[in-house]
């Protein structure tokens, strides 16, 4: 089961069992606290109808002729009335109430409901109670089991002349108040139905950013698994490391210590491979300049020593153009954005990349040929002036002696092409690679392999690309730059 999946079903379990206890407590609640009002309501209805009826209880009219009492006609005026009135949300359209009337023998006086006159209630709870000076109320069921039929009797007592002469009780049916007891559990679950909601969205949407969050995190982690620019042999292999996620609390904080985990192990993997690769790189001139020197230890004819020499000083220079290169290469590399700058005119670039090559070009007897409509844009003028050196570079050291290079400028473009034997096409895909070489036209690999690593890099650097075609003759490479800032 997915992080995502489990997180929002323990959410949804924990509020739902929290939900299920509250809501059980409050149901359970309901009704004994209806009951506990409404025996409020009943305990000074009874009082204040026993005050009423002691008046008569005095005069002997209730024990003579309870009908023709005071107390009865005011009980009859109000069982004649007609209710219809809202009760918060619940509709009340009938008088409820019964009262009866005992004597201090605990026999039925008055009835309101017209049963019961005359019997003996003197065994009941709520009168034998009363009469004996306590508070007497009872709960009694008309149906056995049926506890719909529930009645609940509240009593107080007559008082005449300081002695309790009889018994006022108040009785109300269950079933007059079940419609608000109803109407209660019906909002209580209506709320904790929708509380369930609430919790379930709420769920859903702390587990959904936990989850984005997480998941970012885990493909930050997947690039930093991936070779960075530094470990690939191809800068176009590895794309630039995106900075870590920014997260709030402890998730930013891992973040941030994954991202100062990824800088160390790059800075230790980049220092590794460029030990590898300067390792391999050197075993050549260095094998070349240790055995002309050994030949140049034996006593040899001038010619021949003059030869071996000029070896070394060869191999000497191979090297000081490897480690210049690496140099260079190191510090692109460590680079993560440009340096602020102006417009750049590509043409002028070019004009200072020919003047920097002309020499070697001269020498040579080849031509360099710019021709093409100029631009400018938001480039870095000394990265964009050494990687075209680079590429005029690379592009004399394959062309023929006496032949031309051409450079065409366009909007945002600048082509170089020589006219040399070109690249096999299943080895146009590795050009850029750290140390890879083609052989010379002369068969040699006297290059350092870093000249397009440094080209590529710099295009990286602007949010450009360099493409490379065979041109027949010759390689056509083409540098794509940005016309807005990168």
């Amino acid at each position: 089961m997915r992080l995502g999946l489990r997180l929002f079903f323990a959410f949804f379990v924990i509020n739902g069992l929290a939900a299920f206890f509250v809501l059980r407590v409050f149901m359970v609640e309901v009704k004994p606290s209806v009951r506990k009002v409404t025996e409020d309501t009943l305990v000074e209805t009874a009082y204040a109808l026993a005050a009423l009826a002691s008046d008569d209880m005095a005069s002997g009219v209730l024990q003579q002729s309870p009908a023709d009492s005071r107390f009865a006609h005011h009980m009859q005026a109000y069982a004649n009335q007609t209710v219809k009135v809202w009760i918060w949300d619940t509709r009340k359209t009938s008088l409820d109430m019964r009262v009866t009337v005992t004597d201090q023998k605990g026999l039925v006086l008055f009835d309101s409901a017209g049963l019961d006159q005359g019997a003996d209630y003197s065994r009941w709870r709520d009168v034998y109670r009363t009469l004996r000076g306590e508070y007497g109320a009872r709960t009694t069921r008309e149906v056995q089991n049926d506890e719909a039929s529930s009645v609940m009797y509240v009593s107080a007592p007559i008082m005449v002349d300081g002695r309790v002469a009889g018994v006022l009780t108040a009785s109300k049916p269950a079933h007059s108040v079940q419609k608000i007891v109803d109407s209660a559990e019906s909002k209580m679950l209506r709320g904790g139905l929708l509380f369930l909601l609430l919790s379930a969205g709420v769920g859903f949407a702390v587990t959904w950013w936990l989850v984005i969050h997480v998941r970012r995190l885990r493909s930050y982690a997947q690039q930093v698994q991936a070779p960075t620019l530094n470990e690939a042999a191809s800068p176009t292999t590895a794309p630039p490391m995106p900075e870590a996620p920014r997260m709030p609390g402890e998730l930013g904080e891992l973040a941030r210590a994954m991202e100062n985990m990824r800088s160390r192990l790059e800075g230790r993997d980049y220092i590794e491979g460029y030990v590898r690769a300067l390792t391999h790189e050197l075993k050549s001139p260095v094998a070349a300049i240790r055995g002309a020197g050994e030949l140049l230890q034996e006593d040899l004819p001038s010619a021949d020593r003059e030869l071996f020499a000029r070896q070394v000083v060869d191999q000497c220079q191979r090297l000081q153009n490897l480690v210049d290169q690496l140099l260079r290469l190191s510090q692109l590399e460590q680079r993560r954005a440009l340096h602020p700058h102006t417009a750049c005119s590509l043409q002028a670039c070019a004009e200072q990349a020919m003047a920097q090559v002309h020499s070697a070009a001269h020498q040579r007897r080849i031509q360099l040929v710019l021709q093409g409509q100029d631009s400018s844009g938001p480039w870095e003028q000394d990265l964009v002036v050494l990687a075209l050196s680079n590429l005029l570079s690379n592009a004399i050291d394959f062309a023929p002696e006496g032949s031309s290079i051409h450079v065409d400028l366009e909007p945002g473009r600048v082509s170089v092409r020589d006219h040399g034997p070109g690249v096999p096409e299943a080895l146009l895909g590795r050009l850029g690679e750290r140390f890879f070489t083609t052989p010379r036209p002369n068969g040699e690999r006297s290059g350092t392999g870093l000249g397009l690593s440094i080209v590529l890099r710099i295009m990286l650097l602007h949010g450009g690309s360099m493409q490379a075609a065979n041109a027949q003759p010759g390689l056509r490479v083409t540098l794509n730059w940005p016309l807005r800032a990168h």
